[in-house]
């Protein structure tokens, strides 16, 4: 069943609307070839999808300059393509391989990239919190006008660190744009069950830190949100509290078969809502491409995703020697 039909009309242009499509439907895809190579055997440990939610990085990435950072938790290979970080080395990455941005010692919630200025990729439930705050404070102290992004989700917005960071960054005037990607289940308890206030965005009231809840389901709504926040911190005004309220189609982890909730809950919300068709039917409604063109660009998508995977699955393992890299300091004899 194709998404519900939208008469909404962008307010973008045709060149940033097929870019947002394009962006989002790269995640969508090569997240669905990274849950197949997970079934293979080839990628192992813990790996968390993005499915779903690829509106929230996309509008978000859309009010960025160079220079701007970003720091998450392990769901984090939609950030990564998302900031233009190299999908071979991303997939090569999670399947373990020497090809990978951490050499393949790291996986899924451990790649970085300082060229692109993205930092993360954290397993510890909102332990990027407070290291988002501190590389915002390292553009306060340097005196430019970079932001950071600093993404966590529902389940970690009940951690203690959270607030500590808040009043901090609250205390400096710190340029940094906390996004809560509420997806409504954390791990796998509702939103309902675990959180007392169904806005999350206003426990930054309690610090004197402004915020809004935003649709994350609509990429333009987050772009437009982002941009009002970006322009806050960038003003020296401080930090900045975005909930975006997203949803994703797949279990917590691809080991989690989601048993909290109904198939026909997460059918609904693809048939009705989903990010990338709501885009898709702009551009033909809107006559900036025709089906045929969309295919086309679908296509080209698949082949980029299945060459990650090529290149993963060719990549040698690392070298033993790789143990003695990359590290604080060598042991002594």
């Amino acid at each position: 069943m194709a998404a519900k039909k939208t008469t909404k009309k962008a307010n973008v242009s045709k060149e940033e609307l097929l870019s947002y499509y394009r962006d989002m439907l790269l995640i969508r895809r090569f997240e669905e070839k990274a849950g197949q190579l997970y079934g293979m055997g080839l990628i192992g440990g813990f790996c968390h999808l993005y499915i779903g939610q690829e509106a929230v990085v996309v509008g978000l990435e859309a009010a960025t300059k160079e220079g701007d950072k970003r720091i998450t938790s392990y769901r984090d290979h939609g950030h990564m393509l998302a900031c233009g970080m190299d999908p071979n080395g991303v997939m090569a990455e999670l399947t373990g391989r020497e090809g990978g941005y951490s050499k393949g010692k790291g996986g899924s919630m451990h790649m970085f990239s300082k060229e692109k200025h993205f930092y993360g990729g954290h397993g510890i439930v909102a332990a990027q919190v407070p290291l988002g705050a501190g590389l915002a404070f390292s553009d306060k102290y340097r005196g430019n006008d970079n932001v950071t992004f600093t993404y966590f989700g529902d389940g970690a917005a009940n951690q203690g660190q959270v607030y500590e960071a808040f009043n901090m960054a609250a205390l400096w005037d710190l340029p940094v744009i906390f996004v809560i990607e509420n997806n409504e289940y954390a791990m796998g308890t509702s939103m309902a069950r675990s959180t007392s206030s169904p806005d999350i965005y206003t426990r930054g009231a309690a610090f004197g830190i402004k915020g809004e809840a935003v649709d994350g389901m609509d990429v333009l709504k987050v772009k437009e949100a982002s941009e009002k926040a970006v322009a806050h911190c960038r003003a020296g005004k401080g930090p900045y509290i975005l909930e975006v309220k997203t949803y994703r189609y797949r279990g917590h982890s691809m080991s989690d078969p989601a048993k909290y909730r109904t198939r026909e809950e997460v059918q609904k919300m693809r048939d009705e809502r989903d990010c990338i068709e709501q885009v898709r039917d702009m551009l033909l409604t809107g006559k900036h491409a025709t089906d045929d063109d969309l295919k086309a660009i679908d296509k080209e998508i698949k082949a980029i995703v299945n060459e990650s995977a090529d290149f993963a699955k060719e990549s040698p393992e690392p070298s033993l020697d790789e143990l003695y890299t990359d590290i604080y300091m060598e042991a002594e004899a």
